[in-house]
Formats: structure tokens, C-alpha cells, sequence
């Protein structure tokens, strides 16, 4: 008999209305005629992750064909709310997708905040962060369902971006926890970079923490992970070395430009930069470190071009407003671009008209485009006296010093798996986190009720200040008995053999305290989930809502 793996996904709901569904008797003459047997004796049933006591004349046991099924359901909805919510990346990457994907679904950094915001009022997502730069389009998020989670991300960045989710599954790629965690690791260290070892990146996932700062929803495990992976890519770079040479997209972009030129034209062709801000900027800088000493650069204002010029003494800048910008295209021979502009800035019909490039320096215009969304309409590579290249064309140079950049790779993935372990280790020591706060509302229940029990025996005329010692020394006494239970499970995940006695210390006061008979972390970041998604008229959420949540929950369970 074949199971849908769906339908079992609305186990997640049911906990907190199985013991009520227990306690209700079947009557022989039910609508549905299905046979129950007596429990003979006293036993514990635990099911959904909740323990029920049940007595002997209040409990039946089904006795069809249904059995297999209750078991099956019981397992799948276990393993469900026991499991830890998922790091989760979904991506689109220079490796994966061309440009034209790419740039419809870029984000600005601006924008990242608000992403955030509406990745984590999806359904089954508590945590996200969004890296967005000109070779990738990442989205990390801590879903409470790994499958479900996927599902809703692909059908938000379609929603955004306009493409159908079908286009999108066949270029994204899916990482899950420890996989995630060494994606991000080696993309902060520069190994998934077009460049490798280049720095850019380095600096975009710092900015995806200092943006992500105060933002409801970039929440503690994927904040952790970023600031994790800054200290991995920090510490590559520091012990490898592997920056050394052509580190970033924007000094690429001159290396590639100085290939295709003739040698002997280095020194003379006119160079023309359009954009003044970071990407441009580096582009100048690169420039100038290759020998380049006349340039000239487009930007809206004079303002950026004038602080370059200060910064680079021996570098003579000549600054031409944006309407000049065709002018000194049909001046130059080789033309970079690097704006934040969301449409072209050339096309083929304002550049097909310009004069030819000089036999001298090669006899075609050159136009290095590291824009994304790209700044040179796809139509300009049409004309014959010009060639265009992009991010995706940079892996020409990439190509260059292959074999020192990947030994170097090898000792920076030494690393990453070293720091792979330590966050792991620290996500590890966070389960114990629950456990903690169950045992001391176990704790302070008991206290709360022997409490009464002891102020009730001595009547309603007692002074306040001996109900304070009273309560006073009832607290001590608990904090005292907790003090011990609690330093076991206290653990900074730093060392192993400590992470896994803790781990072992969380088990067996789960055990000793049936703390594990309490509503699962999960289930309670459900329900909060539905309470978040009821009518401000506090009426119940409608079952097609809790469907679209849960699943439907297969009509054999609760009984009648």
C-alpha cells in the first residue's frame, strides 16, 4: 500500500488536540462503524511528540486494518516535529545561470531588508538573509520544512523576478545544513568566485550582516552563519595568500581588456571608465596599477571623480557628465561599465555608428561590461568592429595561474572543513537551548504548586513578609537544585568531547523529567506561525489556510 509523503505532513498540527481526540470514547452505535478493544491495563501512549496517561475505561485500542497506517503516520509525524529546522540555501550562480536570469532577479541592497521581511512571511520560514551581487543570487533562509521551504522561496523570487519557477528549478542549485554551511564558507573565502580568491565577495557578506543588523528576521542561526564566514574568509586569505594577483571582477575586467589589446598598445589606448562607484573605482585603481595614466570618466556628478582624481595623484582623470557619455565612446577603444542603471545604456543603435578603433590598437572597440543587470545591450555584439564581454566572459582570466590558485584552493578547503566542524559544533550546543527552558518551567510548576499547597496550610492572615521568605526560600532551593543539571548543559560547541557529554547530559534529563512529552520546539514555531496568520476578528484560521500550512490530515485520524 503506497503513502503520499504529504499526507502525513499535517502530523505537525495534531499534537496539541491528540489528547482531547483520546479522551473522547467511540460509541458502538457510531456513524462509523469500526471496531475498538478495552486497554486492559494502565498505559502510556506516546504519540506526536505528546505523552498521554490513559486509563483502562477511557482508552481504546483500534483493532482493523487501520493499524499500519496509525503506526506509519506516527513515525513520519515523529521524525517531523523531533528534527531541527534546516539551513537552507536556495541559489542562481555565475556557474549555473547566465546573465539574463541573473539580472532580473538582483536585488539591490537596499532592498535586502524588505526581502527579508517577506521571505520570513512565508509559511514555513523563520530566518532568512539575501546575497545579491553581479555572479550570484543566493537566498539562505532556516525553514521549519525543508521540502515545503524550497517550494515557497522558488515561488517568491518568481513572483519578484517574473520567471516562471519551472525556468528557475532548472539553473537554481538546493544546499541543506552542513552542505549550506560550506557553500557560504567557500563563497566568503573567494573558492566559488569567477576569480578565485577574489575579495569583493568578502566585503558583500560583511554588508549582508551590517545591513541585516535589527532586522526582524535575520535571526541568530543565519546571522551566525554570516559572521562565521566572514572570520572563515578573513582567516583563508590570511593563511593562503590566495588574493594575491587578479582578486576581484573589476581588476579581471582590466586583465581580460589588456588580453585582447595588442601589447604595444597598453601604454597608449585611450581607456574610458563609465560609472564612479565602487566597482568603477576599482576599475580605475586596477587600471592605473597596470601602467594606464590617461583615462577618462562618465558619471552623473563630478563629485566621486574628484575624490579618485585626489586619491590618484599620478593618474590624469578627465571627468565627462553622463550626456557626454556616446561622445567619448566614439573616442575611446576601450570601454568599461560598471552602473547601477536598470536598463542599457548603449545599444546597438548608438554604437554602430561610431568611428573605428585604430589598426594600432587592434581595429575593434572593446566593451567590458561588469554590470549587473548588464549596462551594453546583448545587441551590441552584432556589429563587427566590436566586441563585448561580461561577468560570465571573465573566466578567461580566470584561467590564468590555474595551478597556483588551485593548491592554494586546497589549503584554504583544509580550513573551511576545520571551521565546517566548529559551527556545526556551536548549532549543536543551541539544541540543548530547549531542554533548558522546559526543565525550568518543570522546576517552577512544581514550585508554584507546592507553594500553594504550603501557604495554603497556613492560612489567610499571614504577614507579607513571611510569604516573601516563604517564596524567597522556595526559589532558592529550586535554583540551587537546578544550578548542577544546568552547567552540564551549558556548552559554546568549542570543544567536542564537552559538546557531546552535553548533548548526552540533554538526553537523559529529557528522559529522567519526560521533558521530551512537552510540545516540541517545532510545534510551537507552528503555532506561533498560525496564530500569526489569524483575522484580526479572532475567529478561527480557515482549514484551507491550515491545509496550505500542514497538509490535510488524512480523515482516519482523530477517530470519531
Amino acid at each position: 500500500m503506497a503513502f503520499s509523503t504529504t499526507s502525513f505532513a499535517g502530523a505537525k498540527l495534531e499534537a496539541p488536540f491528540l489528547k482531547s481526540a483520546l479522551s473522547s470514547r467511540a460509541s458502538p452505535s457510531s456513524k462509523f462503524p469500526i471496531l475498538w478493544k478495552p486497554i486492559r491495563s494502565r498505559k502510556t501512549l506516546i504519540q506526536r511528540g505528546v505523552r498521554c496517561e490513559v486509563a483502562a475505561s477511557d482508552a481504546f485500542v483500534r483493532t482493523d486494518k487501520l493499524s499500519a497506517l496509525e503506526q506509519l503516520k506516527t513515525s513520519a509525524a515523529d521524525r517531523y516535529t523531533k528534527e531541527r529546522s534546516s539551513i537552507v540555501v536556495i541559489g542562481l550562480s555565475v556557474h549555473t545561470t547566465p546573465v539574463e536570469i541573473r539580472e532580473k532577479l538582483a536585488i539591490p541592497e537596499a532592498e535586502w531588508p524588505r526581502a527579508i521581511g517577506e521571505l520570513c512571511s512565508l509559511n514555513h520560514i523563520e530566518e532568512a538573509a539575501v546575497l545579491s551581487t553581479c555572479n550570484r543570487m543566493e537566498i539562505y533562509v532556516l525553514a521549519l520544512s525543508q521540502h515545503r521551504g524550497v517550494k515557497e522561496v522558488t515561488e517568491w523570487m518568481s513572483k519578484t523576478s517574473g520567471i516562471p519557477a519551472s525556468e528557475l528549478r532548472q539553473h537554481q542549485f538546493l544546499l541543506y545544513n552542513k552542505d549550506a554551511t560550506q557553500h557560504i564558507f567557500e563563497v566568503s573565502a573567494g573558492l566559488d568566485s569567477l576569480v578565485l580568491g577574489e575579495g569583493q565577495i568578502l566585503a558583500q557578506v560583511k554588508q549582508v550582516v551590517k545591513v541585516g543588523q535589527g532586522v526582524l528576521g535575520f535571526g541568530r542561526n543565519i546571522s551566525g552563519l554570516f559572521k562565521h564566514a566572514i572570520t572563515v574568509g578573513k582567516r583563508v586569505r590570511t593563511e593562503t595568500n590566495i588574493a594575491a594577483g587578479a582578486v576581484s571582477v573589476s581588476s579581471a575586467a582590466v586583465e581580460l581588456a589588456l588580453m585582447k589589446l595588442p601589447e604595444s598598445s597598453h601604454a597608449t589606448a585611450k581607456m574610458l571608465v563609465i560609472g564612479a562607484g565602487k566597482m568603477g573605482k576599482l576599475v580605475i585603481k586596477h587600471l592605473a596599477a597596470k601602467g594606464c595614466t590617461k583615462m577618462v570618466v562618465v558619471n552623473r556628478s563630478e563629485e566621486r571623480v574628484a575624490a579618485i582624481r585626489e586619491e590618484l595623484m599620478n593618474v590624469e582623470i578627465t571627468y565627462k557628465p553622463l550626456e557626454e557619455m556616446l561622445t567619448c565612446a566614439a573616442e575611446a577603444d576601450v570601454v568599461f561599465t560598471s552602473t547601477a542603471s536598470e536598463a542599457p545604456l548603449l545599444l546597438k543603435e548608438h554604437v554602430e555608428d561610431l568611428p573605428p578603433v585604430g589598426p594600432e590598437d587592434g581595429g575593434l572597440r572593446l566593451f567590458v561590461d561588469i554590470s549587473v543587470p548588464r549596462n551594453v545591450g546583448s545587441c551590441v555584439a552584432d556589429i563587427e568592429t566590436v566586441r563585448v564581454y561580461n561577468v560570465d566572459d571573465l573566466k578567461e582570466v580566470v584561467a590564468a595561474n590555474k595551478e597556483d590558485r588551485l593548491r592554494k584552493a586546497m589549503e584554504a578547503q583544509a580550513i573551511i572543513a576545520e571551521e565546517s566542524k566548529q559551527f556545526e559544533a556551536w548549532r549543536d550546543s543551541l539544541e540543548t537551548v530547549p531542554t533548558i527552558k522546559k526543565l525550568r518551567a518543570y522546576a517552577e510548576r512544581i514550585r508554584m504548586a507546592e507553594l500553594e499547597k504550603c501557604l495554603s496550610k497556613m492560612g489567610d492572615d499571614i504577614p507579607k513578609k513571611t510569604r516573601k521568605a516563604v517564596e524567597d526560600l522556595s526559589r532558592g532551593i529550586v535554583n540551587k537544585l537546578l544550578h548542577g543539571p544546568m552547567q552540564h548543559l551549558r556548552c559554546d560547541g568549542s570543544d567536542n568531547r564537552t559538546l557531546s557529554e552535553t548533548l548526552e547530559n540533554m538526553h537523559a534529563l529529557n528522559r529522567m523529567f519526560s521533558l521530551e512529552t512537552e510540545i516540541s520546539v517545532l510545534e510551537q514555531k507552528f503555532r506561533a506561525k498560525v496564530e500569526s496568520q489569524k483575522p484580526q476578528d479572532n475567529h478561527a484560521v480557515p482549514q484551507s489556510i491550515q491545509d496550505q500550512w500542514f497538509g490535510s490530515v488524512p480523515s482516519v485520524w482523530p477517530p470519531p
